[in-house]
């Protein structure tokens, strides 16, 4: 077994300095923030940012974690306090409207459920697949949802909901609307098609 050694003290104020100044670059550059611009507001070199967070990803990933743990835990509060069609499609609209006010996060979930992604199992996919799994499985029992339906295509159309209604006005005022025609097609009486 490897055993991980806690981080020195100057290699733990460098990663949460990184993680700050990583969380304000894509907020004012969305996920295509320099990194080493990043490196350079955060006080250090290329080389540590580098040694940290080994892509644009791992660096995004790390900056939104608590994003994406709130996100999920929002589905578990939403499954507990309505009923599960309700609860899946609020959640969507939550996840939309998330996903286009924090720029850099739609990236990162879209990414989290592409085919093929390389690193689309990580901690962030895994809460935001499991959140969305427990959703989708409860509106299927109760019969709002088609039972062929699988979450993660369920993701993977909430971000093209987000996607256009973003195109519409920019700042997702369409999301409620989208979300109703998507989860029509989605209903037990949809026809499924190939």
């Amino acid at each position: 077994m490897t055993q991980v050694r806690p981080m020195r003290a100057d290699a733990r104020r460098n990663y949460e300095r990184l993680l700050k100044v990583a969380a304000e670059a894509f907020a004012e550059h969305g996920e295509n923030a320099s990194l080493d611009d990043i490196a350079k507001r955060a006080g250090v070199g290329s080389g540590t940012l580098y040694r940290h967070f080994p892509n644009r990803r791992a660096l995004l990933e790390a900056a939104y974690v608590d994003r994406i743990e709130a996100i999920a835990a929002r589905a578990g509060e939403l499954a507990d306090s309505r009923p599960p069609g309700e609860a899946l499609r609020e959640w969507l609209y939550e996840l939309c409207v998330g996903s286009i006010q924090v720029r850099g996060l739609k990236a990162l979930l879209g990414s989290a459920v592409a085919d093929g992604s390389p690193g689309a199992v990580t901690a962030c996919a895994t809460s935001v697949k499991g959140a969305a799994a427990r959703l989708v499985e409860a509106a299927r029992r109760e019969g709002t949802l088609r039972p062929d339906v699988e979450p993660v295509e369920l993701l993977r159309l909430a971000h093209g909901v987000a996607t256009a209604a973003e195109l519409a006005d920019g700042h997702g005022g369409q999301i409620r609307r989208y979300l109703s025609l998507l989860m029509e097609g989605l209903g037990p009486g949809a026809t499924p098609s190939e």
